[in-house]
């Protein structure tokens, strides 16, 4: 592959150059620096982001409570309600919705992410920029919407305390969330990552991911705790790397939910071998999607 070169001057006559663009890479060359270096046009995709979604909509940024809102009234009524199903004794508003606004963001980012080879096909084409921007830039950007999000839980809270006379019982692992939601960031970026390059060459895989995150939302607590889970069931729920997460955060948030130390180090080291699979996955179909996509 022909390399692109970028001059910056010349010394006796010698041309020196501070940027070399080539396409014989190995496998493990992710460009992190190029990253770095990038980092406005990263600043730059994750306002777009921004803008665009929310353009031309009657209601603009109001969406980012209302989903989450209703979501958690549906949960509610169905499952705490009708199905009568225990919340470890927290109220059902408050714990349905820490569930759901945390989905939210694991699944957000797995899902834009899975598809940025398809959706950025014509851009990769055209200009050379560091590839692992694009899923960058949509982890921050559904950042931005979980901290508001957050914000609803956490008035949702006060509410509770100051009018319902709920005991507001935190604990010190709530010193744990910013790390917590750091894993499902590199969670869904890793699974992306990975399902992003299946989609090169098997479209078809985009329905399946939907569809299958959906489901997943059933294997985890998040309209249960795992202490209602029937023993023979826990521990294959457990598996599942955003269980801990979920139970995590309510525990240090709510001061309910079944975590420990091993459950921390489980997740952490899935966490980190999902990303770094999905780097070299990513790294690798990069740079010839194009012929296939």
């Amino acid at each position: 592959m022909t390399q692109l070169l970028k001059n910056t001057k010349q010394d006796n006559g010698v041309e020196k150059w501070d940027m070399v663009i080539s396409g014989k890479k190995s496998l493990f060359h992710l460009n992190l620096k190029d990253i770095w270096n990038y980092r406005d046009l990263l600043s730059l995709l994750v306002r777009r982001d921004f803008v665009s979604f929310y353009k031309q909509t009657v209601l603009g940024p109001l969406w980012f409570f209302i989903q989450p809102f209703f979501t958690t009234v549906i949960f509610v009524i169905i499952f705490g309600n009708l199905a009568g199903i225990s919340t470890d004794g927290i109220p059902q508003p408050l714990f349905y919705m820490t569930g759901v606004v945390m989905w939210n963001y694991f699944s957000e980012c797995l899902l834009k992410t899975s598809t940025v080879f398809k959706d950025n096909a014509s851009v990769f084409g055209k200009v050379y920029f560091p590839r692992l921007i694009m899923p960058l830039s949509i982890i921050v950007s559904n950042l931005i919407r979980f901290g508001v999000q957050l914000l609803m839980l956490l008035i949702v809270l006060l509410w509770f305390i100051f009018f319902e006379n709920y005991t507001f019982n935190p604990t010190q692992y709530i010193l744990l969330i910013p790390y917590l939601v750091l894993i499902m960031a590199v969670l869904g970026l890793g699974f992306g990552m990975i399902i992003s390059a299946m989609t090169t060459k098997y479209r078809d895989l985009t329905f399946l991911v939907t569809f299958g995150v959906q489901l997943l939302m059933y294997a985890t607590p998040i309209i249960y705790p795992l202490s209602a889970a029937p023993e023979k069931y826990k521990s294959l729920i457990s598996l599942n790397p955003m269980a801990p997460v979920i139970e995590g955060v309510r525990l240090g948030l709510l001061g309910k939910g079944e975590f420990t130390w091993s459950a921390l180090l489980y997740v952490s080291l899935f966490a980190f071998l999902i990303l770094i699979s999905g780097m070299l996955v990513f790294n690798r179909v990069e740079k010839s999607f194009v012929d296939t996509i």
